[in-house]
């Protein structure tokens, strides 16, 4: 029999924040030569603060970097029961408040919002809110909501 065994009473799990990550220029500049962006503002501060931004400005898909580690929490929960090997990316959305600078300081929260079982494929949906620590409060900065379609057993 085919089924998944992805465990659906991880529908509604939040996992804890997760310790901050620190964006650096380098890390926005290394991401946006692998995308190949031609923005001055991924690279040069001085273009980026000319165009109001309080430091370089990282390329809109930079999130996935956060989100992707703050995922980990579910992904490598045993009691969640996901096989990495039965994994494939299905979809990704970004929700900005505002953009992610240089100089960010960004804590994550995960939440598995949803788990549709259907003939031995499970699509969880998870979202991770990505805060920026700003003097002792933190900051919406993005919302990183990810599908994953899982094979079960035997697909």
């Amino acid at each position: 029999m085919t089924q998944s065994s992805v465990n659906l009473d991880f529908i509604g799990r939040e996992y804890p924040q997760t310790s901050p990550y620190q964006v650096g220029r380098e890390k926005i500049a290394e991401f946006a030569r692998a995308l190949g962006s031609s923005n001055p503002a991924n690279f040069s501060t001085e273009v980026a603060r000319g165009l109001g931004y309080p430091d370089v400005v990282a390329p809109t898909t930079f999130a996935v970097i956060i989100a992707q580690a703050a995922e980990a929490q579910y992904i490598e929960d045993p009691e969640a029961r996901v096989d990495f090997s039965r994994v494939v990316h299905a979809d990704e959305r970004f929700t900005y408040t505002r953009p992610i600078f240089a100089g960010d300081e960004l804590v994550t929260t995960v939440h598995v919002d949803k788990i549709i079982e259907r003939a031995g494929l499970a699509m969880v949906t998870t979202r991770c809110e990505i805060e920026a620590l700003r003097d002792g409060a933190t900051e919406h900065v993005v919302t990183v909501t990810s599908t994953l379609a899982i094979r079960g057993e035997g697909n």
